[in-house]
């Protein structure tokens, strides 16, 4: 199959200038009421290539179909009934770097060193950071500024949905059934499906496109709860404290210093390790909490590093006779589960994959995550959704960065699946 790469960059560029930034603090849903400009958008686009269903629902999903080429779209050529396959990809960007006036720009012919962003000299990406740059040697990338992030999480994969749509409908020879097309919000905040009707969207299962670099193919993430420790201190006038004040902020400190220092953190784990990050504190004198990230490959393993948390905290505040009168208790939210255990149930969902990707000559690099993604609520939710390459590398910084050649394979990949099934 033939792409216009510079077609695909044009695109990828124009979706990354929409600031789509995600706030973790709103209530509202979406988040941000920005998100929609590029959902509108895509809806535009998807109905002027003729996908006459593409809608925006009051939540900020986008849904679309398109259109089977086989007669009855309920049968493939063997007469066995053809399962409906979607593709997702958020639109909002994440929250950890400014997002507002991105300005990419396109390096066309990568020569290998360093480089530095314009409007801020002092932003400067290598391939000694990033090694592997030094696969686009010759080839384009592309950057942000140096202000803001660049957006290719995940305004990459949304670039590939809308690319294999453009193709599909124009070439209505291959053969397929139907495919759902699904864009979410807030994603990057966590709550991208969290008014995801399954029903509606009408798919057998799944794939985001939302993953790293050429080949990566994932199945596995991380299960994840959020933890938040209460501590409750005893407070008094500062001038009349004596005996008496017991200082909630001073116990949360103690807690901290009390955590390890070199494991059990993200800093000091890797591959299968889990780990638990505090990532948010706040409070007074009286009062305060302190926000923890808890991860593990094993959901098993989630409420022993929660019970952990809690022994040592227990123990900070039993150890130290002027904290005698403080009360600590935990609050435990499940936030996601590893898709693994939905997906080993449908072994031909990846080998399909695996199929495809072989067909457009990648290399499938089969590896779990660090994290999580759409797919891994979708498949608890009752679409099993693994997650497919798209090239972001060095996401949610300044240093964002993505080669061309990525997005293009990633397109034929999805054209490839298609036939497959």
């Amino acid at each position: 199959m033939e792409l216009n790469k510079w077609e695909l960059a044009e695109r990828f560029m124009r979706y990354v200038r929409i600031d789509t930034q995600s706030d973790p603090n709103a209530t509202c849903f979406p988040s941000t009421a920005k998100q929609k400009d590029l959902s509108n958008l895509l809806v535009k686009e998807l109905q002027a290539m003729g996908i006459v269903d593409a809608q925006l629902d009051e939540f900020g999903y986008v849904m679309a179909t398109i259109p089977s080429t086989i007669a009855d779209e309920k049968l493939n050529v063997s007469g066995i009934k053809l399962p409906v396959i979607c593709f997702c990809a958020h639109v909002d960007t994440a929250p950890d770097c400014c997002g507002t006036h991105v300005q990419p720009i396109l390096h066309s012919d990568y020569n290998g060193a360093p480089i530095i962003l314009p409007d801020d000299p002092n932003q400067i990406i290598t391939s000694e950071d990033y090694p592997y740059l030094k696969e686009f040697i010759g080839a384009e990338i592309i950057t942000a500024s140096g202000k803001t992030l660049l957006g290719a999480d995940d305004k990459a994969g949304v670039t590939i949905i809308m690319e294999m749509a453009k193709y599909l409908m124009e070439n209505k020879n291959i053969q397929h059934g139907p495919v759902k097309i699904l864009f979410t919000p807030d994603e990057e905040v966590g709550r991208g499906t969290y008014h995801l009707d399954l029903k509606k969207l009408g798919a057998d299962y799944g794939y985001t496109l939302d993953g790293g670099e050429l080949g990566s193919f994932e199945m596995e993430t991380f299960s994840a709860d959020y933890l938040v420790l209460q501590i409750e201190g005893v407070i008094a006038h500062p001038g009349a404290a004596k005996g008496v004040m017991q200082n909630a902020i001073k116990v949360a400190g103690e807690i901290l210093a009390a955590l390890p220092k070199t494991e059990w953190c993200p800093e000091y784990t890797q591959d299968r390790e889990g780990f638990i990050h505090p990532n948010h504190i706040e409070g007074g004198a009286e009062k305060a909490r302190i926000e923890f990230l808890v991860r593990d490959f094993d959901t098993q393993k989630l409420k022993a590093h929660a019970d952990k948390l809690l022994k040592i905290a227990e123990n900070v505040i039993a150890e130290n006779p002027d904290f005698s009168k403080v009360k600590v208790n935990m609050e435990v939210t499940e936030q996601y589960r590893n898709m693994r255990e939905i997906i080993d149930q449908y072994p031909d969902i990846v080998e399909n994959a695996i199929r495809a990707y072989k067909k457009a000559e990648v290399n499938p690099i089969v590896s779990p995550i660090r994290g999580g993604t759409d797919g891994s609520r979708m498949s608890f939710m009752g679409l099993p959704t693994p997650n497919i390459f798209t090239g972001m590398q060095a996401i949610h910084s300044k240093h964002e960065w993505i080669g061309v050649r990525d997005m293009v394979k990633a397109v034929e990949v999805l054209v490839n699946l298609v036939e497959i099934i």
